[in-house]
């Protein structure tokens, strides 16, 4: 049966440059969106970034891409912002703080202005500070402003475990919690393959001589990756396009997917009034609720920490000294 036009789930993305013209490009493929609608201050990148696009629709599903306007905000499902000044070689997330808040704070006053009803995703860096800002500029309800958070990074340390167990990476969860940043730490106890704890399976995989010292290289490799990235090509996008269109189908499908995505904590994990990554039910309303589960003393001090390095970066940036 068609759908009636009312249906029709639209997304706009803010920022046309590497990152958001990467995740049109895999959102298109991925048939989940019927519009979506390029937003950038350069008008001509916008334009040029919606036709390239829409001249290959003869390969995949169904959509209409198009350039658009802050007008576009008013119907839109969900609005995905990856606006801002990207990452530099060397460059860890928070310093671009400073940078990035005045663009992000003019396009939140531009999405409240048309009285938007969607879902916010945050992208641009830092992700977890920018989505705080976000929800305290918007004055909108916790559950309505997300990050990205660390989608990718939980990716990447399935990626990483799948190589080392020799295992589907589809039957690994891992998770990695709190900044998407330098304090990011995997939380092992919710690490399992198949049902399986690593600490059971290891014993009897034997594809490691020592998993304790594996548990640490695997960490560091997910946290730092993206510098090495940045340092080989200059930029990440296929890895977070990929990891945008995980979050958005979650919300336009009402999937109620559990993602680490970053979002405000009241209390929850013994935190309060910051924003990081969390297990979290994401559906058709954004953040459903939040999957509080069990940290060992360790893992619960590394959240206090992470949560600790974006309060000082917030209070930075609240005191100009960012």
């Amino acid at each position: 049966m068609a759908k009636v036009a009312d249906e029709k789930r639209k997304v706009v993305v803010v920022g046309a440059g590497n990152v958001g013209s990467t995740f049109s490009y895999a959102l298109a493929h991925s048939g989940v969106a019927d519009e979506i609608v390029l937003v950038d201050r350069n008008t001509a990148l916008a334009r040029g970034q919606a036709l390239d696009l829409a001249h290959g629709q003869t390969f995949y599903p169904s959509v209409v891409v198009r350039a658009g306007g802050v007008d576009d905000y008013a119907d839109a499902d969900v609005i995905v912002v990856t606006a801002g000044a990207a990452s530099k070689a060397g460059e860890t997330r928070l310093p671009l703080l400073r940078r990035n808040a005045a663009v992000v704070s003019s396009i939140v006053d531009d999405i409240v202005a048309q009285q938007a009803g969607g879902v916010l995703v945050m992208v641009s860096n830092p992700v977890d500070v920018l989505t705080y800002l976000a929800l305290k500029r918007s004055g909108w309800e916790r559950n309505r402003v997300l990050g990205s958070g660390t989608v990718l990074d939980s990716a990447r340390l399935r990626y990483l475990l799948s190589g080392l167990c020799g295992v589907d990476v589809h039957n690994i969860h891992a998770y990695v919690l709190g900044e998407h940043g330098d304090s990011e730490f995997a939380a092992w106890s919710m690490t399992h393959v198949s049902g399986m704890p690593m600490d059971a399976l290891c014993p009897i995989c034997g594809n490691c001589q020592n998993w304790q010292a594996e548990k640490q290289r695997l960490e560091k490799e997910a946290r730092e990756t993206a510098y090495r990235i940045l340092e080989d090509k200059g930029s990440t996008c296929f890895g977070i396009g990929m990891a945008l269109v995980r979050i958005v189908s979650a919300i336009l499908r009402g999937e109620n997917s559990v993602l680490t995505v970053s979002i405000l904590l009241d209390g929850e994990y013994g935190q309060k009034d910051v924003c990081l990554s969390v297990p979290c039910v994401v559906g058709r309303g954004g953040m459903e609720r939040i999957m509080e589960s069990r940290l060992t003393a360790s893992e619960q001090a590394a959240l206090t920490v992470s949560a600790g390095v974006l309060k000082v970066a917030w209070n930075q940036l609240v005191e100009g000294t960012a």
